[in-house]
């Protein structure tokens, strides 16, 4: 990271909201377009609406990463699920990602949560299996005109005390 360069993970403000849904949006649509159907991806996006997002952000907290004060990264935790995790494309693989993933679980742990869960999309198997998710089903939502959007359930059990 160079002196010029700096990201941080803050809370959300209910004035983030169109940044973060047009985040999601666009990473949906680079991320997920080579291996789910139209109506699977219009599904994800009416998941995350701006709606959806403010019923997160009233229900649990939904966290934030920035990058020299733009925003590059978003996460949900509403009881024990954590949802809507997504980093920008320009930024992946450069552990973005995981430490969302691990501020989310500090979220959970300091509410006592012990176990979480989280539906894990095509193409996130491999990032979520590196952070000890054990895939638990194989789902499918029939998504109409002989579409389908496949994805797996996961859960990880974190070690309260640990964070």
């Amino acid at each position: 990271m160079s002196g010029q360069d700096f990201t941080c993970i803050r809370r959300f403000k209910v004035s983030d909201v169109r940044v973060v849904r047009e985040l999601i949006h666009y990473t949906i649509d680079v991320s997920y377009f080579p291996v789910y159907p139209p109506r699977a991806i219009q599904f994800f996006k009416d998941f995350h609406s701006e709606a959806k997002i403010i019923e997160r952000h009233q229900k649990g907290e939904i966290l934030v990463a920035e990058n020299n004060g733009k925003v590059i990264g978003t996460g949900s935790i509403v009881c024990a699920d954590i949802l809507g995790v997504f980093v920008d494309t320009g930024f992946q693989h450069q552990g973005h990602g995981q430490s969302l993933m691990r501020a989310l679980e500090k979220k959970a742990i300091a509410n006592g949560i012990s176990e979480v869960v989280l539906s894990v999309s095509l193409p996130s198997r491999r990032f979520y299996e590196s952070l000890e998710y054990e895939i638990i089903e194989d789902c499918t939502i029939d998504v109409g005109e002989g579409q389908r959007l496949d994805y797996w359930e996961a859960k990880k059990t974190l070690m309260i005390g640990k964070s």
